[in-house]
């Protein structure tokens, strides 16, 4: 029986299809995205960037699969990092200068920008004279808002320990503080401008004493952290995510809009007044486009810091707890430039 021959140019269209479905798969496998763990410490307005990124793949686009962790703030959002659960997280730059000066392997890489924080008081105080005596809610020891307060309180004629007492609550968000205050726990505390707009659409009073920044007193909102390892071993993925971070920001502040949806599907707020705040608050000026650690405020803390809870801290400066060469790296590359001329 004869063979029937099969023409080079039928076996090579029979292959080819195979041929490049195997060379598609190992393209896609080549250029599968680094996963990076990202761990945020609060489910705030601050975040808005962070949501904005995942709902417009932003993080993809530059290269990055971002898993997006909640995580509490302070000592077990430090430990992921340090164990490598996380590889980035959202803690105060206060806290992660006293891990670091203690041995952590941690750094500040970055922030989301200066807080919004106002010393609000019960209906009965109206003035900060009217503290004194009186108990100021915290969070918890060298936390960022208890830094802030320290630094802040002396600045309006109230001497922490002394004309105040500063109570450790252990209680991050402020909205939380304000309803603690309100049941009598304590007589004042910091809160985020936003919480203050949501109490008055409630109907609730609540006396606004201060503005730290009035007073030339700067904190951040809250910063970025990594380890110093992951920043070396894993710099192209974190330097990614800064980008799609980055670029989420710029989104959001040039479109209101997307701003509002985000806040409304994250955040379950409908109110107008409240989605105006937050937009202004979190993605308009006050947070910069280039988000630079802010040493100043670091500085600040960590003379106070030194002072009465950190001795380690001594002798120390921001620059040396600040790692801000990933951010260099992008302002050299012309990244800001190239999306402000967007």
């Amino acid at each position: 029986m004869k063979k029937k021959k099969i023409s080079a140019v039928k076996l090579t269209a029979f292959i080819l299809p195979f041929l490049s479905i195997s060379a598609g798969s190992a393209i896609a496998q080549a250029k599968k995205p680094e996963s990076l763990n990202v761990a945020y410490t609060s489910a705030t307005a601050t975040r808005a960037p962070l949501w904005i990124a995942k709902e417009m793949a932003l993080f993809e686009k530059h290269g990055v699969d971002v898993r997006l962790i909640y995580i509490r703030a302070g000592s077990p959002s430090i430990s992921a990092l340090v164990s490598g659960d996380v590889h980035v997280s959202s803690d105060p730059a206060a806290a992660v200068t006293i891990a670091a000066a203690r041995g952590a392997p941690v750094v500040v890489i970055g922030t989301y920008g200066l807080a919004s924080y106002r010393l609000v008081a019960h209906p009965s105080i109206a003035s900060a004279q009217q503290l004194k005596g009186k108990t100021v809610a915290g969070v918890r020891p060298g936390s960022g808002p208890d830094a802030l307060l320290h630094r802040f309180l002396p600045k309006i004629g109230l001497a922490p320990g002394k004309d105040v007492a500063i109570l450790p609550t252990g209680i991050s968000e402020s909205n939380r503080r304000i309803t603690g205050m309100l049941q009598g726990n304590y007589d004042a505390t910091l809160a985020s401008w936003d919480n203050i707009v949501q109490m008055d659409l409630l109907g609730q009073k609540i006396n606004v004493i201060a503005d730290p920044a009035e007073f030339g007193v700067r904190t951040s909102v809250s910063d970025f952290s990594s380890t110093r390892p992951v920043v070396k071993e894993r710099r192209p993925a974190v330097k990614a995510f800064f980008r799609g971070f980055i670029e989420a920001a710029w989104l959001g502040r040039k479109d209101r809009e997307l701003a509002f949806r985000i806040f409304r599907k994250y955040l379950k707020v409908e109110d107008p007044r409240l989605l105006d705040s937050m937009y202004k608050n979190y993605l308009g000026a006050r947070n910069p486009l280039k988000p630079y650690p802010l040493e100043d405020a670091l500085d600040a803390d960590i003379e106070y810091l030194s002072k009465t809870l950190v001795p380690e801290l001594k002798g120390k400066s921001a620059a040396d707890f600040i790692d801000a060469s990933l951010l260099r790296e992008l302002e050299n590359e012309n990244f800001f430039t190239r999306l402000e001329q967007r």
